[in-house]
């Protein structure tokens, strides 16, 4: 499971940090995967309205985005935003990010695709801001409702504290880091406790994807689904994403996955492989299973289709079969 926090504080070791880092440590102490993101740190461009995106699905403003950041936003199961308030809303550079993700909330809504993360990913807020004032966080919570929205997560909660200006201050703070806890083990224990399934094949470009996308789409409550391939490839395969897109399921911004580097940081409960034989390990008290699929990588499109759907059955009697 991947949490991801949002650093949106343009100031080095700055109260919004102590915020963020604070829920992080408890998030790796639960057994998460984590990953922090400088959003200063990565000079995003502001969106230019460009509209290009509601018509292709992708941003035409290349690099500072694309792919790493829409990447992570996908694989992300649980997504930590944590700002001051700045005129009542975000710092700049982090609301770029968040204009930015207009790519996402286009791919949903004007392309109508669905993200196979989306019902299950969780959103949560942590800010502070200088003043007492009762309307503080009122603009920045409806910009999370939307943000969250865009990305495909569900706007779960926040914690907000004023008065909180000086650097120091909300270390001082007298329940700070019983709060962050708290907010922490409620988000993640329910995530922790799924079942943790790998799916693997050779190149992690087709058939692993397809498997592990439908499994997250139909039952990711229930199942951490990572993917992976002992040989990766450097894209995943524009076919497969093509008819996964004719099953209205999105595909884009995944990347091919070292397996090595998965079993590395992760121990799963079960390892479905579809071809790549000898290649793919036995992990010590996991399930192992075979699916025995064809690859359709270089064959026509209806060999695709028919893998496709083929997948999916074998997904879908998966999760029937679980406890």
């Amino acid at each position: 499971m991947l949490v991801l926090g949002i650093q949106g504080s343009p100031r080095k070791k700055s109260n919004t940090a102590f915020l963020l880092s604070s829920f992080m440590a408890e998030a790796d102490n639960l057994g998460a995967s984590t990953y922090t993101l400088d959003v200063c740190g990565k000079h995003i461009e502001p969106c230019k309205e460009y509209t290009t995106c509601e018509r292709t699905g992708f941003c035409p403003i290349k690099d500072d985005m694309d792919p790493d950041i829409y990447s992570l936003l996908r694989q992300a199961d649980v997504i930590v935003t944590a700002t001051p308030i700045f005129f009542y809303n975000t710092p700049a550079q982090l609301k770029a990010l968040i204009d930015r993700s207009q790519t996402l909330w286009a791919r949903k809504y004007r392309l109508n695709l669905t993200d196979p993360g989306r019902k299950w990913r969780k959103g949560f807020l942590l800010a502070q801001g200088a003043t007492k004032g009762a309307n503080l966080f009122e603009g920045l919570h409806l910009t999370m409702k939307y943000f969250y929205d865009a990305v495909g997560a569900g706007y779960e909660g926040s914690l907000t504290y004023r008065r909180v200006e000086n650097r120091g201050d909300m270390a001082k703070h007298p329940t700070v880091l019983e709060d962050v806890n708290r907010e922490a083990r409620s988000l993640l224990e329910p995530l922790l406790k799924r079942k943790q399934i790998l799916f693997a094949c050779k190149e992690n470009a087709c058939r692993s994807q397809m498997a592990s996308a439908y499994a997250r789409y139909i039952a990711g409550d229930r199942i951490d689904v990572l993917s992976a391939g002992s040989r990766p490839a450097e894209a995943i395969n524009p076919e497969m994403v093509e008819v996964m897109q004719e099953k209205g399921i999105d595909m884009a911004f995944r990347k091919p996955q070292p397996l090595d580097d998965v079993l590395d940081n992760n121990r799963p409960d079960m390892i479905i492989t579809m071809g790549c034989e000898e290649e793919c390990p036995t992990v010590a008290g996991a399930d192992m299973q075979d699916w025995d699929l064809p690859d359709p990588a270089g064959k026509s499109m209806d060999v695709m289709r028919s893998v496709r759907d083929e997948i999916e059955r074998h997904v879908t009697n998966l999760v029937d079969a679980l406890p």
